[in-house]
This record gives C-alpha cells, structure tokens and sequence, in this order.
C-alpha cells in the first residue's frame, strides 16, 4: 500500500498505471533492428510467464490451451482488456514493438489481476515485431482471431513496404490463422482502409465477412470503442474504415502459379 501511494506511475484512485509516464512515439520503424529476446519458435515461448494461472509452472506440461487471439501492435492495450472478459477462457496476447508502451500494458493487466481476483489472467503482452517474428510465436492454424486497429498509414509510397497488411504478410496471417479464423482492421485514413481491403480481397485465403455476420459479431462493436485511437476519432467525429474477413481454403480457379506454391505451404501438413 506505501508502495503505491510513493509510487508517481501508479493512479491512487484507480492503481492502474499513468499513461503520461509511459508515453512514446505513435509508431515505430518495423523494418529497423531491435534488441529482444524472440523464441526459436512457439514450442519455447515459457507461457508461465504470461499466464501463471493457467501454467503454473515453466516446467508443468499439462496444460493443452493455446492463445487464440492476437492484437497487433495493441498500443496502451484498451481492445485487450476488453476481449478478456468477453471471452473469459480464451487466451489472448498483445504484440507491441513499442517498449514503454509494452510495460504500461503489463503494469495494466497486472494492476487489474491484483484488484479483480480471477479476472484478465487469460491476457499478455510481448514486446516484439509481429512484421518479422509472427511464426515464432503461433502455430499453424492456430490463431482464430486477428487484429490490426489504427496501424500506422506510412503515407509516403516509398514507405508502403512497412505497413501491417500487405500482400506478403497476408501469406504469414494465413498460416497462422485457422480456416474460418477472421482478421480484423480499422483505420481513420480511407486511403489506408482501401489499401487493406484491396489487399485482404486479392488475397485467395481470404473472403469478406456479409452484413448480416458483422453485425452479429460482438466483437465489431469493439473495434472503435475499445482502443485510446478510436475514442479519439469518436470524440472528433471522425471517420473509420473497417475491413473483416475470414480465412478460408482458396479454390484452385482463382490461383496464379506463385500462390499455389504460397498455399501449399500453408496448407501442407
């Protein structure tokens, strides 16, 4: 208790973390180099460490459960804490290239474990670059969710290379992604928001979810609501752009030569 009230990070009203002692740039360089520890592969990410309630130990191996959804590039982790209690047994993990913004997310959930015994121990979040190492942590076909809010536009041409969704990370997403997995993106920018819908629709492993699916889906609603960006663009009465789409298997008409050879990869077991 002294320690918290001595403490500047920690908000005495709420004892969660404050933003402002955390605060970086809004995005980072995702094609420069950083220094992190990264698994050799997602059979030695030490799962105890994000998720001691369902692995006690690093050395137990009894647990079967497996994280399902991915946030990507989570920033200060609202779209997180959100999907935890809507889905209570579902592992789920943020992954931030940004290091301050990294340990706010980890003081956070660790502040709400502590005051909401039992509650958000199905969350994480790893400092990492998703654009390089998502193989390392998932598994083929395991991921049945996938987000991508608000990434950075990269708006000079020369700079397309760096954003999230293109149509080479689309082969990564789709590897890890279960069939009938979906991807979710927003964004404020409607040329970037047509970037990735194009991107998502030329892709075979992928195919828009219909209307009637989005609105059934509770977690749509989240996508604008849940992160600091998109109550920002709320209260800005801004615009958003969303793409939704669910991986699927692609059918051989729609296939050129190089995607065969793409698709053979995923879907070879």
């Amino acid at each position: 208790m002294l320690e918290k009230e001595s403490n500047p990070t920690i908000s005495k009203s709420t004892g969660l973390p404050r933003k402002r002692f955390y605060r970086a740039r809004a995005h980072s360089n995702p094609l420069s180099d950083s220094h992190f520890p990264v698994p050799v592969s997602p059979s030695h990410v030490d799962f105890s460490l994000h998720y001691p309630q369902f692995f006690p130990s690093s050395s137990e191996v009894g647990c079967s459960k497996k994280i399902q959804f991915a946030d990507i590039g989570c920033g200060f982790g609202g779209l997180l804490i959100s999907l935890s209690t809507l889905f209570p047994e579902t592992l789920m993990i943020g992954m931030e290239l940004r290091d301050k913004v990294t340990e706010y997310v980890k003081e956070r959930i660790l502040a709400l474990r502590g005051s909401n015994p039992g509650q958000y121990q199905n969350v994480s979040v790893v400092r990492t670059n998703s654009m390089k190492y998502i193989p390392n942590y998932f598994e083929k076909g395991q991921l049945t969710k996938m987000f991508f809010l608000f990434p950075d536009p990269h708006f000079k041409e020369k700079n397309h290379r760096r954003r999230v969704i293109s149509p080479h990370l689309l082969d990564e997403y789709a590897y890890v992604l279960g069939v009938g997995g979906i991807i979710y993106t927003i964004t404020d920018v409607e040329e970037l928001g047509d970037w990735m819908k194009s991107c998502l629709e030329s892709h075979p492993m992928f195919e828009a979810l219909k209307e009637e699916e989005l609105e059934a889906d509770p977690v749509v609603k989240l996508l604008c609501s849940a992160t600091e960006e998109g109550q920002k663009v709320a209260r800005n009465v801004g615009q958003t752009f969303q793409a939704v789409f669910r991986r699927i298997m692609p059918t051989s008409r729609y296939m050129t030569t190089d995607m065969v050879c793409s698709s053979l990869a995923i879907c070879d077991d």
